[in-house]
């Protein structure tokens, strides 16, 4: 599942993430894969003393420019820089990465605390409707293969064991994707890879219909879209960390 949605569905998520992991003023934090700043936005507004890098240019450009009081560079995840931090955030990151038990043990030798999140399971996510709507028109998915997928709550705890982090809080949060109108929920399906697939199959007319006819039951009074998708935190602590709580 992508990480895209509409403006501000990651709010309770990050609310969470900075709850859980104790973020006050002062507090040093890495932002791994920070991409445009928005939750290096919501630490900043904290008090928080942000850092944060992404292989993205253009996404360091734009971190930059929404949080001017916060230190932003290019830079892979795999190889942060040294800290120490109080708190190394992986807002929606691990997936995406080459290797993400070497991104956790990286974290774990610059921060004392380490935080990361990701999707629940796809039978716990409104969008996988989006994915129902255009099946007539996609490729078979492969079946699986390899390890569990990190969504799955034992593959991300062995994980983080792994990389020699001990679990302090996982927690489970609720985030609406909220679209305004059909046009607003429609748009960035048809723009996606997915999307262009299905239109040049099924053509724009049908592969609007089938989205709308499948997201009909999530329609809001006001004419709007409200999808509810879960993501789990999960906040560990390196041996430094360990050694501060004990």
């Amino acid at each position: 599942m992508s990480d895209e949605g509409p403006r501000g569905w990651g709010a309770p998520l990050h609310a969470r993430v900075l709850d859980a992991a104790g973020v006050c003023p002062g507090s040093a934090l890495l932002d791994l894969g920070c991409g445009a700043g928005a939750f290096a936005r919501s630490a900043a507004d904290r008090g928080a003393v942000v850092t944060g890098v992404d292989v993205d240019r253009s996404a360091v450009a734009a971190a930059g420019a929404a949080v001017p009081e916060g230190t932003f560079r290019v830079g892979d995840a795999h190889d942060p820089p040294v800290g120490p931090f109080d708190v190394v955030a992986a807002v929606q990151l691990l997936p995406h990465v080459t290797n993400p038990l070497a991104v956790l043990r990286s974290a774990a030798r610059v921060g004392s605390t380490v935080v990361v999140t990701v999707w629940g399971r796809e039978d716990e996510c409104d969008v996988r409707a989006f994915g129902e709507a255009l099946a007539p028109w996609l490729p078979p998915r492969p079946a699986p293969a390899g390890p569990p997928p990190l969504t799955e709550p034992a593959r991300l705890r062995k994980l983080v064991t792994l990389a020699g982090l001990t679990v302090d809080v996982f927690d489970e949060v609720l985030c609406p994707f909220d679209y305004p109108d059909a046009e607003a929920l429609i748009g960035p399906v048809l723009a996606s890879r997915i999307g262009r697939h299905a239109v040049g199959r099924a053509g724009e007319r049908a592969v609007r219909r089938a989205v709308l006819e499948r997201l009909s039951r999530h329609r809001t009074p006001d004419g709007g879209y409200r999808l509810m998708n879960t993501f789990r935190v999960l906040v560990t602590l390196s041996e430094e960390g360990r050694a501060v709580r004990s």
